[in-house]
This record gives C-alpha cells, sequence and structure tokens, in this order.
C-alpha cells in the first residue's frame, strides 16, 4: 500500500470499528449470563436455542419479512413507472415529482402515523385495514429513497439514447424500457432496496401505532422483551442484524451472479 492511501485506510477502518461496536458490544451481552466486571461470565448460547424454538418471535420475524418486501416492490414498480411517463412523455414534469418524493424525509412517524389514522379508520374501504396503512406508510418513507436511487442509476446509462436506439431497431419504448433501461440500472434499484429494507427493520413508530396487535412484528417483540429481559433483548437484536445482512448478502449475490451472466454471454 502507497504511503498516500495509509491515511484514508486507516481512517475508514476506525470509522468501520467504531460502527460495528454496539453489534459487537450487543452479541458479547447475548452470551454471557453476567458482565458486570471487565470480564464477561457465564457463557451460554440458551437465549438463542429459547428464540427459536419460540413461535411467536419466529411469526414476528416473518412478518417484518413479509412487510418489508411488499412496500419495496410496490414503490420500485410505481417510481420506474413514473420516471418512464415523466422523463419520455413529460420531462418538465420530472421536478414537480422529484420535489413530491422528497417530502417525505420530511415527515416524523409520529406525525404521519396519526394522520393516516386520522384519515382512514374510520373509511368503510378496505383503506381502513391496518394492514394496508402500514404498507401504505412504508411505501411514503422510503418512497425519498427508492426514487433517488432509480433516478440516479437512470441518468448513469442515458435512458432517452437508449430508448432511441431500441426504437430503432424496432422495439416499443415500454418494451425497450423493462428490457433494456430495467436490467442496466438493476444494480441502483438493489442498493435503493437494501437501504428500504434498513429503514422498515429498524421501525417502530410507525407499527407500534398503526397496526400493533395486527401485525405485531419483530421490533415490538423486541420492545416486549427489553422490558423483562436485557440479555434476550440483545440477542432479538443480533437476530434482527443477521436478518438484515443475510438479506443484503443473497440479494446481491444474485445480482453478482446475474451480471457475470450477462458477461459470459
Amino acid at each position: 500500500m502507497k504511503k498516500s492511501e495509509k491515511g484514508p485506510a486507516i481512517v475508514l477502518i476506525l470509522i468501520l470499528i467504531y460502527l460495528l461496536i454496539p453489534l459487537v458490544v450487543s452479541i458479547i451481552y447475548s452470551m454471557f449470563r453476567n458482565w458486570t466486571g471487565i470480564v464477561p461470565k457465564g457463557f451460554t448460547l440458551e437465549t438463542y436455542a429459547n428464540l427459536f424454538k419460540d413461535k411467536e418471535f419466529l411469526a414476528s420475524l416473518g412478518r417484518t419479512i413479509v412487510i418489508a418486501i411488499v412496500p419495496i416492490v410496490l414503490t420500485i414498480i410505481l417510481v420506474l413507472l413514473a420516471l418512464f411517463v415523466t422523463t419520455i412523455y413529460f420531462p418538465r414534469l420530472e421536478k414537480y415529482v422529484q420535489i413530491i418524493c422528497m417530502i417525505p424525509y420530511t415527515i416524523q412517524g409520529v406525525i404521519l402515523s396519526v394522520s393516516i389514522l386520522s384519515l382512514y379508520v374510520a373509511n368503510p374501504t378496505f383503506l381502513s385495514n391496518r394492514i394496508i396503512m402500514l404498507i401504505g406508510a412504508y411505501c411514503i418513507i422510503i418512497l425519498p429513497y427508492i426514487y433517488q436511487g432509480i433516478r440516479n442509476g437512470m441518468r448513469a446509462v442515458n435512458m432517452p439514447v437508449l430508448l432511441e436506439a431500441a426504437e430503432m431497431l424496432g422495439a416499443s419504448r415500454i418494451y425497450a424500457f423493462f428490457r433494456v433501461i430495467v436490467p442496466n440500472i438493476l444494480s441502483a434499484i438493489v442498493v435503493s432496496s437494501l437501504l428500504a429494507v434498513g429503514i422498515i427493520f429498524g421501525d417502530y413508530v410507525l407499527v407500534r401505532n398503526l397496526a400493533s396487535s395486527a401485525w405485531p412484528n419483530v421490533q415490538i417483540y423486541l420492545y416486549q422483551a427489553m422490558k423483562s429481559d436485557s440479555m434476550k433483548s440483545s440477542a432479538v437484536f443480533v437476530i434482527i442484524m443477521a436478518v438484515t445482512f443475510a438479506i443484503s448478502a443473497v440479494v446481491l449475490y444474485l445480482r453478482s451472479r446475474e451480471s457475470r451472466g450477462r458477461r459470459a454471454q
């Protein structure tokens, strides 16, 4: 390594260590019965074994994964279609779409949940369903991140030029968009989706206010565990982080394998 590269590398390593300290401490705390001194005592994996035997915990973890996937898929489809229409047919409206998509940055979870409840809780249609309200709220929260990632990806591949080239070869615009543009911006979609997964997995306010009894997810379970057993709550936190990392690793692996397949072809 060159001398000029040692300084930035050391800074990155220090930042990485600083960011990993909470996770490492939580892992240690969840595996030892007693940690009142410098060295923890009483190593055990009983807490993890009990958690994976707990049907309530497994059900809450499954609910969290489902409630993370559905809003992300819906938001990606909506943003792709919106950007396709504004970029090709109404380019002057793109700045207004951007402003609308950036508004959720300023909305706090408490304000959003109270507003949704006041509007839809007495609605006679399916919109009064707590799960529907929660999915809609998550779509709003992750909208800026999904939009910004997809928009940057489209600009990087020069979308209008690619569509014009596809049209010259006889393809329709909508066909060229989903067969040419979307595969080329898949990395941007993946990165945005992973960021959205982290946001949804870390949410407590929205699910607590909108659907705590109808859809108790892993954050609700974690909150209840914190009131009774700190060792158990640390184990739950570690499992949440592990599941998040596993989802990220699987998505990135599938993405890299697809990229290698296209290069081989």
